[in-house]
This record gives C-alpha cells, structure tokens and sequence, in this order.
C-alpha cells in the first residue's frame, strides 16, 4: 500500500480530517457504511470485515506512525469503524434497525470517549497499531453489549 492510500484508509476517505470530533465523524460515516452494506450483506459478513481491517489496519498504522513521527493520531478513525461494526455486530443489528443501529452509535461513542475499564488500559499501555485498534475493538464489544441489553429491557419492560 502507497502512501496515498494508506492515509485514504487510515482516515476513512478523509473523514478523519475533519477539524471538529474526527472520531465521531469516522464512526458515523462507519454507521452509514455498514446500514448500506446491509441492505446487501449479512451482520455475519459485517463482523469477518471488522476483523480483516482491524488485522491489516495493524500493520498500516504502525508504517504510518514512522512516517509521521506520532502515535494515535487524530486523523487516524479506521479503528472507529472496525470498533463501530462491532458494536452492530454484537448487537445484531439488521438493515431495518436503525433505532438500534443509533444506540449502538451512541453507546460506541460514550465508550470510546470515556475508556472505562480495560479500554482505558489498552489505550494508555498498548503501543503501535494494536493499541490503536485494540481499544477501539474492546469498545465496540462493550457497546454491542450495553445496546443488546438496552434492547431486550426495553422489549421485556417498556414494549410488553
């Protein structure tokens, strides 16, 4: 991979130059990805990606952080997708869930932001690409998890 299109990658088509909440960006245009992919693709699918670009978003960004000089850059929001499709993977969201699909956006965000836990951890003492992506991934898990949950109170409480 050219350096051009490394940073195409990494910043997810430029969303990741976006000079108000880089993140929240990439992880909406994330969002918007999967909901269209969805009308093609199963969740199944959906999740095998988020694994294959977490793998090769490793390499990718551990190359790019020598050219730069810095780790975890803001530009950097591949890792908001793969933790993004996880979290709707997780959650097992559907092309017609878009309620649940923005819960799990929401729920990714606060987790992603806030780092509790482990998040937290990895952020903070795992270097390189896997640092990058692995907080992002964890942070997916525990959205797709709070959302799944958010879900099944809602329809054994509120829906019933």
């Amino acid at each position: 991979m050219n350096s051009t299109s490394r940073k195409i990658f990494l910043t997810l088509f430029y969303s990741g130059l976006s000079p108000k909440a880089p993140g929240t960006v990439g992880s909406f245009v994330a969002l918007i990805m999967a909901m269209v992919l969805l009308q093609f693709l199963d969740i199944s699918t959906i999740f095998l990606a988020s694994i294959l670009i977490t793998i090769l978003s490793i390499k990718q960004i551990n190359i790019y952080e020598k050219e730069v000089g810095t780790h975890d850059g803001k530009e950097i929001v591949i890792d908001e997708l793969a933790g993004m499709w996880i979290a709707l993977s997780v959650a097992g969201v559907t092309a017609d869930s878009y309620i649940m699909a923005f819960v799990a956006f929401l729920y990714f965000r606060l987790f992603d932001i806030w780092k509790p836990s482990i998040i937290g951890k990895i952020d903070e003492k795992v270097e390189g690409g896997l640092g990058v992506m692995g907080d992002d991934v964890v942070a997916g898990l525990f959205a797709g998890l709070s959302t799944a949950l958010t879900y099944h109170l809602m329809v054994t409480f509120i829906l019933n």
